[in-house]
């Protein structure tokens, strides 16, 4: 019964009131060693959900687990294994734990090869994922080379139209930012809003936060008036997603606060 999307919005209200039930069966699971695959699915469904809501720590020990579980059960060179550590990974990178972050995504890479071949479409998730952790950590080169690579698997293998493009482009644009390159970085979030806004809708929560990038971007071109639009849409569509006190609200508000400021509309 717990949502396989467990990171979209819609699915929360479920996912809320099955968490205390999924958390009892792990671990009545685990104490009588019959935790299988499907314990260590369900508890990556939980880690997800936990992340997306913003509980990192919540969801940090639960994420672990189903790495344990999942690794006992089918063998640490599984596929599913792989994409255990890239939840775990993510995790990670949101609590600011980037070199575990990026063992765990390399990790998920090499096992994701080894399993199911370089042009997965699982495997360019994770690529895309550690280009992501060395942006963060400052390998921005090491990162455009990820990110450009993802980019080049998933227009090969799916076209150029499949929405899993909106997240490549937009992350090889947020490193091209920090290269100064901002009008190769425009392109690509431009490109990131037009497909994901057609596949997932202008009120979707991935759409919200191209259009905060976007608008991040339109800033350091001076484009202030465009910024400003793009983060007022960003905000609007987040706080009827998110509510009033998410973490990515706060990331809203500081972001269009900045291009206020910049604008002169200091109150």
């Amino acid at each position: 019964s717990y949502p396989y999307e467990s990171w979209e919005v819609a699915t929360w209200p479920t996912c809320e009131r099955l968490l205390p039930q999924v958390l009892a069966v792990g671990g009545h699971a685990e104490r009588l060693g019959v935790a299988g695959e499907a314990a260590g699915w369900l508890l990556d469904r939980v880690s997800t959900y936990l992340r997306e809501r913003g509980q990192y720590r919540q969801a940090k020990p639960i994420a672990e687990q189903a790495v344990a579980i999942t690794e006992a059960a089918l063998g640490p060179g599984h596929p599913e294994v792989a994409g255990r550590h890239d939840t775990l990974g993510r995790v990670l990178q949101a609590l600011g734990n980037l070199t575990g972050a990026r063992a765990q995504y390399e990790r998920a890479v090499a096992i994701g090869e080894a399993a199911l071949g370089h042009d997965h479409p699982n495997v360019t998730t994770y690529r895309g994922n550690l280009g992501l952790v060395l942006r963060d950590l400052g390998d921005l080169e090491g990162a455009r080379a990820q990110l450009e690579r993802a980019l080049e698997i998933r227009q090969a293998t799916l076209g150029p139209d499949h929405p899993t493009m909106a997240f490549s482009s937009n992350n090889l644009g947020l490193v091209l930012q920090e290269l100064g390159e901002l009008d190769g970085a425009r392109a690509q979030l431009e490109r990131a809003l037009e497909i994901g806004e057609a596949a997932l809708g202008p009120d979707h929560r991935e759409v919200a936060v191209w259009r905060g990038n976007l608008g991040f971007v339109l800033h350091d071109l001076g484009d202030l008036e465009g910024a400003r639009a793009q983060l007022e849409r960003a905000l609007a569509i987040d706080e009827a997603a998110l509510g009033a006190d998410h973490r990515e609200v706060a990331t809203d508000r500081a972001r269009l606060g900045s291009v206020l400021q910049a604008l002169g509309d200091l109150e």
